[in-house]
């Protein structure tokens, strides 16, 4: 697969479960839907994160360095669904009135953590 049909891809399915996220928003009541609605609001977003943050990356490197844009899509994934997770996980903690500044400083801190090991297993 080449670099331009993976971005269109990954735009095409950004925009797909952006618009997923905004029927979410619109129709389901986290009131009376419970559990489920919750879960599917937090999947939806954490997809269209995933995809954005994957693109604003894959977009940065670009810019920055023309060589090695192939080699880098995992990385850019990997980074896009990390900073995903961290968002879902600051929205949940906040629905859920527990997010404080060292709640926060330790969910950045793993997945701070969580991509040195895999920056480090990647170079040996």
């Amino acid at each position: 697969m080449t670099l331009k049909s993976y971005l269109w891809g990954m735009r095409l399915s950004t925009f797909v479960t952006f618009i997923a996220w905004c029927l979410t928003v619109y129709y389901i009541d986290p009131e009376k839907a419970g559990i489920l609605g919750q879960a599917l609001f937090y999947l939806t977003l954490f997809l269209f994160l995933t995809g954005l943050f994957t693109l604003f990356f894959s977009f940065l490197r670009r810019k920055i360095s023309a060589e090695g844009n192939q080699s880098q899509l995992g990385m850019n994934f990997r980074e896009g669904a990390l900073i995903s997770l961290m968002a879902a996980i600051f929205l949940f903690f906040q629905n859920k009135a527990i997010l404080v500044w060292w709640d926060g400083l330790l969910v950045i801190a793993a997945v701070l953590l969580l991509e040195l090991y895999f920056l480090t297993r990647q170079n040996s």
